[in-house]
């Protein structure tokens, strides 16, 4: 009998779901059993969970949409003439279903036809967006869109999106949302679709249902007693801790079963991909229209959602939610058959798989007379031409001794004029039997045998020895007919296991040819270990070259432009002024000069912060853009011990904000301009001050250069009032200023994990400690989860040597490959040691040096360190050549000459134009004195100039 509501909602807490299907009618619910009986006119199936009835194909889909085409525009009695005519219907139901759909373009002005699809939206009862999207398609092309949208937007909403999908188009539901998503964002892009309906199905109710079902029908959910009956929560509760067991197993069969079945029984993908490509191309246009409530086409629609989240609540948590499967995507792209060979197999692979079968390959031929027999035995056949390219030497010596000796003869295969061919005399018989060739005088009576099947295991020899090939050639080499080739292809094609397989295997190759199964297993294994040789984490060095491209070193680019790019990727990053201004700039801006770094802060765009003295009157400083500037700089907290004076102008520029030196000399009473100045620099390189200029850095550098000169020169240093003066100008502001307004830390650990890839391509544990991010890798490491996990990122192991979880930008992992897949030797480039795109000392080791010993103390102080003033030269990836601060050592990585006299060339280049630069003066070479190196007559070849005491490379 029927169930009246108060048992529907018992039943479905239950888990019994057959109503809302109507294709069964419950008779008696028990504790073990349901009785049903089949609804009269429904279409469906004995029902396992939920009674379901099949999706509308595509076909009748369109010829709906052309159906309701022609009706849109006609008036009613044409209308009811035209479908009393056309269709089975009577007058009543022709001007109802007339009515119907004047009501719909009424309440929209616009219909769901085969050439049209409507988006409509509007709000319930809550005041959330329902979004239908009404298309004639069918279920079967709807079902993947909605859970392809389900991923789509879940990630970009950031909340659960609620879907629900019939034959008649989609319905969404979008919590808490005040803005309905765009329509770019509801018609996803046709080469992507398959893959997020293939990410989302795991997490489907769909899912869980059709596993259920293929488990039971493999009989993986046993009865303890076979004479009774498992109810049916029992069997959903033995179903999902098999699904859960079966998850770690990606090619467990009934998991790609369910898949298989969802893809290709339930869903029709490739529909739903040509659909989305017709809207591309504008072929199916999409109307997007607001309405009060929902029209009469959305109503159905809107009716199925509450019959369905009703007790949305009561359902099983294994139909809610699926844990992620790790699918094995080869397998079930292999089962469902979805992509053609020619798209997965590179034609370089088959070429080289058939030249070792074929034995042309270098390292496959013959070379002696027992390997050329060998040939003919395996390969059968051959020409002269064919012979001698498959030898290494001239092959007709060997050919009279195998006549000589029996074991190989030249037969003409086919009518007199055919070709002559060499075979071994074994198979003399099969050709005899095959094609009527003459077996020569003197064969041994063994050798004459009948063979069976002499034909079809020519052919079959054929395929063993050759790549995919077309039934023409076999026939044009052994003289036979097209049609009786193909027969013989089509039986070996036709027996289990199947010894051919008939396909497409070369791009842009239209013509069906045949594959040796054997052969074709090998192909996908070699071109399956080059994608995965593609995927392979590249090697250190290789890193070496791609940051200084990815950094863009050696830029052609000039100007303030280029400029400001190069600013955002050294973004946050302290380093000494000096190198910064005189070799890591200019290494990125070909024209830089100070001017457009004072520009860029005059514009008060560019800002920068200090840290740490350098010495010397250098130290290092960070640049940022002042807009990023609260989410990247730390606040700023004074540090312990500060004397009065420094707290006098801490507080003057926090009271008056940004202030020239004379007013903080006013503030200051009693305090001289040098003590003022000491205490501005302290606070510079505290991080608490900076100034709107870059010229006091500049001036505070060429004074300590000077104090320097006039030290070594043996006379009291002394400060001029210029310089003093230089030191000073423009206007100085607290650190604080900059950030009053602290990002949250989540968007500022999101800053510092965007600027690190930025800076880096891809950021590893390593990349965070060598530039002291503040709660190390730790602190970044739940943001770039985060965008792995919204697709912004790719997290792999992409770089050998470096720690952990590696995240890159897709692009930087396309471009590391490429440069790991370059031939032609780059020159060597020349940085400062601590510029980011030199990896060595902070993200990867320095290498030891050709001459590697235990080391002195004087050899231990020269080893390479990430310093200021140190200079390196990278060669293919690896440091040739290592100067230190002050260039009186000089550390040399190779032993080859021509690498080192084009690294010395390198750095001589680099130094051309710099000005002030002094000659480098080299006193000794991996701590040996320079006079006494081996590597001495290399350095002078290359252009060092002997001078007492060492040698002395000029800059230009």
């Amino acid at each position: 009998g029927e169930l009246d509501e108060e048992m529907v909602h018992e039943t479905r807490a239950g888990e019994v779901f057959l109503l809302g299907a109507s294709s069964w009618r419950v008779l008696q619910i028990t504790r073990d059993r349901v009785i049903v009986a089949p609804a009269p006119g429904e279409p469906g199936k004995m029902p396992f969970w939920r009674g379901e009835g099949p999706g509308r194909p595509i076909e009748l889909g369109r010829a709906l949409g052309a159906l309701v085409r022609t009706l849109g525009p006609m008036g009613e009695a044409e209308a009811q003439s035209w479908l009393v005519r056309e269709y089975p219907l009577d007058a009543q139901a022709a001007r109802n279903l007339w009515r119907y759909v004047q009501d719909q373009r009424q309440a929209t002005g616009t219909l769901p036809t085969d050439c049209e699809i409507t988006i409509e939206r509007f709000r319930d009862e809550l005041g959330d967006w329902r979004i239908c999207i009404l298309s004639p398609f069918g279920a079967r092309v709807h079902a993947p869109w909605a859970l392809a949208l389900e991923a789509r937007l879940g990630a970009t909403v950031g909340v659960e999106i609620q879907t629900l999908w019939s034959d008649d188009g989609i319905v969404l539901r979008f919590a808490s949302s005040d803005d309905a998503p765009p329509r770019e964002t509801l018609l996803p892009d046709p080469d992507e679709v398959e893959d997020l309906v293939l990410g989302q199905l795991a997490l489907s109710a769909l899912f869980a249902t059709r596993f259920r079902e293929n488990a039971a029908r493999a009989l993986l959910l046993p009865r303890r007693a076979p004479n009774l009956r498992t109810p049916l929560w029992t069997q959903r509760l033995k179903a999902q801790a098999l699904m859960a067991a079966a998850m770690r197993y990606p090619a467990f069969p009934i998991v790609l079963e369910t898949y298989r079945e969802c893809m290709q029984d339930v869903f029709d993908v490739p529909a739903l991909v040509g659909l989305l490509a017709a809207i591309r191309r504008r072929e199916v246009s999409v109307v997007e229209v607001e309405t009060r409530s929902a029209s009469p086409f959305a109503r159905s629609l809107a009716f199925a959602y509450v019959a369905t989240y009703m007790y949305e609540g009561d359902a099983p948590l294994a139909e809610r939610k699926a844990q992620a499967l790790t699918l094995d995507r080869g397998l079930l792209r292999e089962l469902l058959g979805q992509e053609a060979l020619a798209d997965l197999i590179d034609p370089q692979v088959i070429d080289e798989v058939e030249a070792e079968l074929q034995a042309t390959a270098p390292d496959r031929r013959a070379h002696h007379a027992d390997g050329l027999h060998d040939l003919l035995r395996r390969i059968g056949d051959l020409g002269d031409d064919e012979v001698a390219a498959r030898t290494r030497e001239d092959p007709r010596p060997w050919l009279d001794a195998l006549v000589k000796s029996h074991r190989a003869a030249r037969v003409q295969l086919g009518a007199p004029g055919s070709p002559q061919r060499w075979i071994a005399l074994e198979d003399v018989a099969r050709y005899r039997d095959a094609l009527g060739v003459v077996p020569p005088p003197g064969t041994p009576a063994a050798f004459l045998e009948t063979v069976p099947d002499a034909l079809p295991t020519l052919v079959a020899r054929h395929a063993r020895t050759h790549g995919p090939f077309a039934a023409e050639a076999v026939a044009a080499r052994y003289g036979l007919g097209v049609s009786a080739v193909e027969g013989i292809l089509r039986a070996m094609t036709a027996v289990e296991p199947a010894r051919l397989v008939e396909g497409q295997f070369r791009s842009g190759d239209t013509t069906r040819r045949w594959c040796d199964a054997e052969v074709l297993r090998a192909v996908r294994r070699r071109a399956l270990a080059r994608l995965r040789n593609q995927v392979a984490p590249v090697a250190a060095e290789t890193l070496a070259r791609f940051l200084p491209r990815w950094q863009g070193v050696g830029s052609a680019r000039t100007g303030a432009a280029r400029l400001r790019e190069a600013v955002e990727q050294l973004e946050g990053l302290y380093l000494p002024f000096a190198d910064l201004e005189r070799w890591i700039l200019p290494a990125r801006v070909r024209d830089f000069s100070s001017a457009l770094l004072d520009e860029l802060g005059a514009l008060g765009e560019v800002v920068w912060v200090g840290r740490g003295s350098g010495g010397r009157g250098d130290g290092r400083v960070a640049l940022y853009r002042r807009d990023r500037a609260a989410a990247l700089i730390d606040v700023p907290v004074p540090p312990d011990g500060l004397s009065p004076l420094h707290k006098t102008v801490l507080e003057t520029l926090a009271a008056q904000g940004a202030s020239f030196f004379a007013q903080l000399q006013n503030a200051g009473a009693g305090a001289t301009s040098d003590e003022i100045v000491a205490a501005l620099w302290d606070l510079v390189w505290a991080g608490q001050v900076t100034n709107d200029t870059f010229q006091p850095l500049r001036a505070l550098n060429a004074a300590g250069r000077s104090a320097a000169t006039t030290r070594s020169a043996g006379t009291r240093a002394r400060r001029p009032g210029r310089a003093l003066v230089a030191q000073v100008l423009g206007r100085w502001s607290s650190v604080g200023a900059l950030v009053r307004q602290p990002a949250s830390d989540t968007a500022r650990a999101h800053a510092r994990a965007t600027t690190l890839l930025d800076r880096y391509g891809v950021v590893s544990r390593e990349a965070a400690a060598a530039e002291g991010l503040p709660g190390g890798f730790a602190s970044i490491a739940p943001v770039l989860r985060a965008m792995e996990e919204a697709g912004k990122i790719r997290r792999g192991y992409f770089v050998e040597g470096l720690l952990g979880a590696q995240y890159a930008h897709p692009g930087a992992v396309d471009r590391l490959r490429a440069v790991r897949d370059e031939t032609d030797p780059q020159p060597p480039i020349a940085l400062s040691a601590v510029d980011p795109a030199n990896p060595y000392g902070a993200l990867l080791p320095w290498p030891e040096t050709p001459d590697s010993r235990p080391a002195t103390p004087d050899d231990a102080a020269a080893r390479p360190r990430r310093v200021a003033g140190a200079r390196v030269v990278l060669a293919g990836g690896l440091p040739a050549l290592f100067v230190e601060r002050g260039a009186h050592r000089l550390r040399v990585f190779t032993d080859e000459p021509e690498t080192l006299l084009a690294a010395v060339a390198a750095l001589r280049a680099d130094a051309a134009g710099k000005p002030r630069l002094r000659p480098l003066r080299v006193e000794k070479i991996n701590g040996v004195p320079a006079l006494r190196s081996t590597l001495l007559p290399e350095l002078r070849r290359a252009g060092f100039r002997l001078e007492p005491g060492g040698l002395v490379l000029d800059p230009t």
